[in-house]
């Protein structure tokens, strides 16, 4: 099962600046639970921008036009290329963690995203997720109550590709 999670604004913003547009505790909860034991798949920028690299309990792949390396145990770093096939041959579930150019090459391999839909338009955005309530191939599948966090009110959601 190839997987995507993100959190989005209103207008399926996701970052601006290299950052996330908000940080909201349950929200990392939630990443930290769905992808623990699995591998998560970034790009180089990401990567980087991680307050702690590798993430622990997880299989670590940095996506990159360099050569590949084992960078520790539990981290690669592979072109896109390589990170493609490996998807087609995987039977782990495997999450697709950012940034917006890698969801794009890569959403057409995913099976389900994991959506925190943030309810609040953002003036500051620079990257975007493709809108998947736009798209035919992908239905809601489950969404969770409505949750608050200080000023921000949000709800988690699943979508799986239907055809």
């Amino acid at each position: 099962m190839i997987s995507a999670i993100v959190a989005v604004d209103n207008n399926w913003g996701i970052g601006f600046n290299g950052d996330l547009l908000e940080h909201i505790p349950e929200d990392l909860k939630m990443f930290k639970q769905l992808t623990i034991g699995h591998t998560v798949v970034m790009g180089r920028k990401t990567w980087n921008s991680l307050p702690k690299a590798p993430l622990p309990k997880r299989g670590n792949i940095v996506i990159s036009n360099a050569q590949p390396l084992i960078i520790d145990k539990n981290t690669l770093r592979l072109p896109l290329e390589d990170v493609i096939e490996f998807l087609e041959y995987t039977n782990d579930e495997v999450f697709i963690i950012g940034g917006g150019a890698i969801y794009k090459e890569l959403l057409p391999f995913c099976n389900r995203v994991y959506v925190t839909k943030i309810f609040k338009d953002h003036s500051n955005v620079d990257t975007y997720f493709p809108n998947l309530d736009e798209m035919d191939d992908w239905a809601p599948a489950a969404c969770s109550s409505i949750h608050d966090y200080k000023d921000l009110t949000y709800q988690f959601w699943q979508y799986d590709r239907i055809n």
